[in-house]
């Protein structure tokens, strides 16, 4: 196929001009194009924010869900159709805070579909206000005299609970951030992706020069992406050195540990048969039952 027209739609993006979505959205749709997976096999699952809007911008089956419930709404539609590629995205606020703990607990299942965190430091759909990955110290319109709590480190958390694809990229350069997102989807197994995106109505601080002084690329610099001290190291290097640099790239990938659709003894058979009897189940002789 390779052939990205597929995916687009007739309805324009409402995203504030200069967005960071806009660059996520050409780079999912270059990516699952040239990965030669088809529209009707592919489902976008999001939760609420300004990028969780992308399944209505993409051609493909999409599913918006509620606040932070993108994770066990993946997980589940993937493990009643193993045959689907299966793509979480949403913002830091939504994956991370109401997320938080699904967010936690994902690489334990480690059910086969890619996470995609578009990571602008704040909740834009509610005009600024503070997540998860605010930066300490930064002000806006819920802390006017500045953040004081220590920012979230999404990356290190995905390492130490047990990730086994671990990436970052850039919104502002979607190359990589397209080949990125085709290393995750290719992964088999949970993947998770951080995409650094500017927010050019709420955040002046990381803005797009912000982001292109600091960050370089991993594999461009030597990283064994093999090596879970070197990447947790890594993960770990912009809140030791100040965000001076931002490593972009493969952190992490391991590919040892089978997904859980393959190992489940009934997920291990394929999709899960509807039962074609449903509508005639007696729910009240269930009911005695359990009484």
């Amino acid at each position: 196929m390779a052939n990205v027209e597929v995916f687009n739609v007739n309805e324009k993006p409402q995203w504030c001009a200069g967005c960071g979505d806009y660059g996520i959205l050409a780079s999912l749709k270059a990516a699952i194009s040239e990965l030669n997976i088809n529209p009707n096999e592919t489902v976008i699952v999001s939760g609420i924010g300004c990028g969780s809007k992308i399944p209505h911008y993409l051609r493909s089956y999409g599913y918006e869900g509620l606040h932070g419930r993108i994770l066990p709404l993946a997980e589940g539609i993937k493990m009643a159709n193993p045959k689907l590629t299966v793509i979480g995205i949403g913002g830091d606020g939504d994956g991370l805070s109401e997320g938080g703990n699904h967010f936690l607990h994902a690489p334990r299942k480690n059910v086969n579909y890619t996470y995609i965190v578009q990571d602008n430091h704040i909740y834009a759909l509610t005009t600024g206000q503070t997540s998860p990955t605010t930066p300490k110290g930064l002000k806006n319109k819920t802390s006017p005299t500045e953040e004081l709590y220590e920012q979230m480190n999404p990356l290190a958390v995905a390492l130490v609970n047990g990730t086994r694809f671990v990436a970052a990229s850039f919104a502002g350069n979607i190359k990589h951030t397209a080949e990125m997102m085709k290393k995750a989807i290719s992964h088999k197994g949970f993947s998770y992706l951080n995409i650094y995106q500017p927010c050019v109505s709420w955040n002046n601080v990381n803005t797009y020069q912000w982001y292109m002084q600091r960050c370089y690329d991993l594999q461009q610099a030597g990283h064994d992406s093999s090596n879970f001290d070197a990447a947790l190291a890594k993960a770990m290097e912009p809140y030791r050195n100040g965000f001076e640099k931002l490593p972009v790239g493969i952190f992490y990938e391991n590919n040892e540990r089978k997904p859980l659709d393959e190992i489940h003894p009934t997920l291990a058979k394929g999709m899960i048969p509807a039962s074609k009897d449903i509508t005639n189940i007696d729910i009240g002789k269930m009911l005695e039952e359990a009484l």
